[in-house]
């Protein structure tokens, strides 16, 4: 199936690990520019960003904080880090200004995000955590969206896919700010498609429920912070989490990134106010 994605430009926040990576990947191979925003390029990133154009020469520009960001010119697509953080206002308006800079933006893809369990219960949660969740899970896709709009309108329109999460609507103790805060994400995408659908920009949410990734399974991931604190062992709360999906386990990160390059594409124009779970059944009302 052509995507007719090829020549396109996106944003990816969040994009130097995880469900972010996995999206940029697939993007590219879809011939899409991908201006990949991040606080620092983590470990797997540098594969697509050296520095260097396909001719080899040095490409030079600067995300806000000062640092140098790269480029490189992929078999098909190619990728422009910016090294911003996200949990600030200057952060986003950097990232378009670097798209704005390639000719504009596309598609957008609001992925960044973090969770903290909190096992302590909600009193544990201080008024700076609850700023911090707000910050990043939602008001990163706000201002980054905000920043967005006037260059997608530009364009003559765009696709802006923003992931989500389960726990939008399925409420959990455990992640009590994360769980609000993807809550207000998926209302604000709801509302906004209202907004902007006449301009030709469509607004749709992703909304995953675990996923093979660190936020996850890493050594300060969700498995791991739960098993400490109820004296268990990571793989243990991992199996126990896959199994209240009907499917036995985890997302992949590259399925999620599969329905993004769909809800971008022309393919699902008419699609947009809507939310996407791929939770492998775990969520089980209507």
């Amino acid at each position: 199936m052509d995507l007719d994605l090829n020549g396109r430009i996106a944003v990816v926040t969040g994009a130097s690990k995880g469900i972010g990576l996995a999206v940029t990947r697939a993007l590219v191979a879809e011939g899409v520019t991908v201006v990949a925003g991040a606080r620092s390029l983590g470990p797997d990133l540098p594969a697509l960003v050296d520095g260097h154009g396909a001719d080899g020469q040095a490409v030079d520009g600067h995300g806000a904080d000062g640092q140098a960001y790269g480029v490189r010119r992929g078999t098909h697509g190619r990728v422009v880090f910016v090294p911003v953080d996200l949990a600030g206002p200057e952060g986003p308006i950097a990232l378009v200004e670097a798209a704005a800079r390639l000719g504009g933006v596309d598609i957008l893809v609001n992925n960044a995000g973090a969770v903290t369990p909190r096992p302590d219960g909600f009193r544990s949660v201080t008024d700076d955590a609850w700023a911090a969740s707000t910050a990043l899970t939602l008001m990163a896709a706000v201002r980054t969206t905000r920043a967005a709009l006037p260059e997608m309108t530009r364009r003559g329109g765009g696709s802006i896919i923003t992931i989500s999460s389960v726990n939008a609507y399925l409420p959990d103790p455990l992640v009590i700010d994360y769980s609000a805060a993807k809550a207000a994400l998926t209302n604000f995408c709801k509302s906004l498609s209202k907004e902007v659908g006449r301009a030709g920009i469509r607004v749709n949410t992703i909304s995953p429920g675990p996923v093979e990734t660190g936020l996850w399974l890493g050594d300060a991931g969700v498995a791991r912070t739960v098993a400490e604190a109820v004296g268990s062992d990571p793989a243990e709360v991992a199996a126990q989490a896959a199994a209240g999906a009907v499917t036995g386990r985890f997302t992949r990160p590259e399925e999620i990134a599969d329905l993004v390059l769909v809800l971008a594409s022309g393919r699902t124009g008419n699609v947009t106010g809507s939310d996407f779970a791929i939770d492998g059944g775990l969520v089980q009302t209507l």
